[in-house]
């Protein structure tokens, strides 16, 4: 061999020994600053919490990044062939680097051609757990070394797995069930071939190939990834073609943010009671699995019935242009139904049902009655429906009324909450003491601050739609008071349960001879008072009515044994109504959704709590119901009324109230009540007489 060939091959060994040298010594530098992959065993990604109603529907995905993780056994042969044959069709046979394409792509780089990526999946696994997305070759090589290293230590099925429910798939969804629910609304293990080609595809450029985004664009990837499979030997030729013109069951895009929210005015009030629970981040990224208490049915009657409400307020010019409406299971406390409003949105998504705070009116007057009912003083307690004043701090004199100035004289409680009488009102609160109105409101379930004051037993403290309903849900659980919840159980990603509410702490707040005499006054407002005929709805039922006196809010809050619900119109901005009474719109609300949503239960009666509640004979014809051990000892009970209304009660704390510490006074003389009337300007009926037949028709009353 001439010496000249023998320099040049020996160049050549130099050349080559220098740059196998070279690149070992970079691998070597790259391979001390590789991440431990054994962490990867334990990387747990951000994961969406989902909420489900109570039949299992799905409402809502919340997350920072859209992600359920799935096993691989869940998912269905077809995904992971589409994946592997468009991203890595050598996935099974290589040892985790494709080293052509690492030399092409290097070799791009070098002469500053368009970067290319030749990527194998388990590279692209390596830069989402440990690297970045930097364009350079120093991280391909880290790449290629990571690669390598989690191939010697997991399966390709553990690969896979973690490849396919972390990779992006756009339209905020990460992993493949996360996206079957956002394209399709299915699960992943439904998807079928046309939508895993579709799928396959999204992952080389989610911006550009999301269905949601260019849907033409989408459909030819689709075809090239049918055809990849085809070529890879999973499918044939002809199941390809006939993939190509089949239907892919596009889902309807959702607004970003309210990404699977079904009946958002709920979901959106779980969802902070969730934060409030776990915090923000646990919510978003902690892959909960919540478990609510909505009645699907339910709900969508309380929908429809405030909207048509609101269209009819409109219509008869009422002028009422939100409502909102809360029910409540009273046996167990659960939220069965809420809605916040007409029209939810991104730009609007106030929830009136909890977030709006409200003057409750007439409908407050409960609690007034209760505590007197509780104190032992029966319904047919007289109280006096007369003019009088009470002094103010600021040297006035507030005189209670109703909005006709017309007064009753010497009427029952029973009479005076059905036909939902002011001043009758504002007598028995000062009479038992404010004080003790606020304790029996708050122990009920009124959780909003309550002023003070006697116009309070008028509703001039400000509540919510959830706290009424709350409140009301204690008489109709025979006195026992249960926190409201709209979640009944809640499981944390491994399937724990973390929270469960599904028996629920009950707590005895009034008696349930108490309750069962407050319902059956309720029951008058609606079958002889302020309710009627609107809120008639063919079974037993209680409630009440209650209107501001400007006409700002309008309420009606019932119940029957099995739901109750409280319903609320008004305007956002405080605009007054046109005459809008607790007994119109909101009670005929009322009575379309209840009817709605009970038309399946059996109509009963309330629970008579025998030992606690005594029937007695009145002496003008009829029964009258006391406390056990406060009815009369001797004759009718008709005699009794007046004997109680004189039994001595509690006076008016007047360190907490100094504005009643001076005697009351009578209006003065310039005033004139109209002739016997009641509130709205129409004739008192006595509650024995023939009453009209009911149609909602009928003159709106408070």
């Amino acid at each position: 061999m001439p010496g000249w060939v023998r320099g040049i091959l020996v160049a050549i060994l130099l050349i080559v020994l220098f740059a196998a040298g070279t690149v070992a010594g970079m691998v070597a530098a790259y391979s001390r600053n590789l991440p431990d992959i054994s962490r990867m065993a334990d990387y747990q990604p951000a994961s969406s919490t989902r909420i489900f109603a109570r039949d299992g529907t799905q409402l809502a995905s919340v997350y920072k990044e859209n992600r359920v993780w799935v096993p691989l056994s869940r998912i269905p042969l077809v995904m992971q062939q589409a994946v592997i044959a468009n991203e890595d069709h050598n996935f099974y046979s290589h040892h985790g680097v494709d080293f052509g394409g690492i030399i092409r792509a290097g070799f791009a780089d070098l002469t500053h051609q368009q970067f290319q990526g030749a990527s194998t999946i388990t590279q692209q696994l390596a830069r989402k757990l440990f690297l970045n997305d930097q364009v350079s070759i120093s991280r391909k090589i880290q790449e290629a070394l990571l690669a390598m290293e989690i191939e010697r230590y997991y399966t390709k099925d553990e690969i896979l797995e973690r490849y396919l429910n972390m990779v992006y798939l756009g339209s905020g969804a990460y992993g493949v069930d996360a996206a079957a629910h956002t394209y399709f609304g299915e699960r992943v293990e439904s998807l079928t071939l046309p939508q895993a080609a579709i799928l396959a595809g999204v992952i080389a450029a989610p911006s550009d190939y999301s269905p949601f985004v260019n849907l033409d664009l989408a459909k030819d990837r689709q075809s090239h990834v049918l055809d990849r499979m085809a070529e890879s030997g999973f499918i044939t030729r002809e199941q390809a073609d006939a993939a190509r013109v089949a239907g892919i069951g596009l889902a309807h895009e959702r607004a970003p943010g309210l990404q699977g929210y079904l009946y958002p005015y709920y979901t959106t009030y779980v969802i902070a009671q969730l934060d409030k629970l776990f915090g923000k981040q646990a919510v978003e990224e902690g892959g909960l699995q919540v478990y609510t208490a909505l009645d699907v049915n339910a709900q969508k009657d309380a929908q429809e019935a405030i909207d048509w409400g609101i269209r009819t307020a409109k219509a008869e010019g009422i002028g009422a242009s939100q409502g909102a409406l809360v029910a409540i299971r009273p046996s167990t406390g659960e939220i069965v139904a809420m809605v916040g409003g007409t029209h939810f949105s991104l730009d609007n998504q106030f929830n009136r049902a909890w977030q709006a705070r409200r003057q409750p009116g007439s409908s407050f007057k409960v609690y007034v009655y209760t505590a007197a009912i509780d104190s032992g003083m029966p319904p047919n307690t007289i109280i006096e429906d007369s003019p009088i004043g009470y002094p103010m701090g600021d040297g006035s004199t507030w005189y209670p009324r109703d909005d006709d100035n017309s007064f009753m004289g010497d009427i029952t409680f029973r009479t005076a909450l059905a036909q939902s009488r002011n001043v009758a009102a504002v007598r028995l609160a000062d009479k038992i003491g404010i004080d003790k109105v606020i304790q029996y409101a708050q122990r009920m379930g009124i959780t909003a601050p309550l002023e003070a004051n006697l116009s309070l037993a008028l509703g001039s403290s400000v509540v919510s739609p959830l706290d009424q309903a709350t409140g009301y849900s204690t008489l109709a659980n025979q006195g026992v008071h249960i926190e409201p919840s709209a979640i009944r159980l809640v499981r944390d990603s491994l399937g724990n349960s973390i929270l469960d509410d599904q028996y629920p702490q009950a707590t005895e707040v009034v008696s349930a001879g108490t309750a069962w005499l407050m319902t059956s006054m309720l029951e008058d407002v609606i079958n002889h008072g302020t309710g009627y005929p609107n809120a008639i709805i063919g079974r037993p039922a209680a409630g009440k009515t209650g209107t501001t006196s400007d006409f700002r809010d309008a309420w009606f809050v019932g119940y029957t044994p099995d739901l109750v619900a409280a319903v609320w119109i008004g305007n956002d901005n405080y605009s007054r109504m046109v005459e809008s009474y607790g007994g119109n719109i909101p009670a005929r609300i009322w009575s379309r959704f209840m009817k709605g949503a009970l038309v399946h239960v059996a109509k009963h009666d309330f629970t008579f709590p025998e030992g606690e509640v005594v029937k007695v004979a009145s002496c003008s014809g009829g029964y009258e119901y006391y406390l056990s051990g406060t009815q009369p000892q001797s004759g009718c009970g008709s005699g009794y009324a007046a004997q109680a209304a004189e039994a001595p009660t509690p006076a008016p704390d007047d360190t907490s109230l100094p504005s009643l510490s001076p005697p009351p006074q009578t209006l003065p003389p310039d005033v004139t009540p109209p002739p016997n009337s009641i509130g709205d300007g129409t004739k008192y009926v006595p509650l024995d007489s023939p009453q009209p037949e009911a149609t909602s028709t009928s003159k709106p009353r408070r």
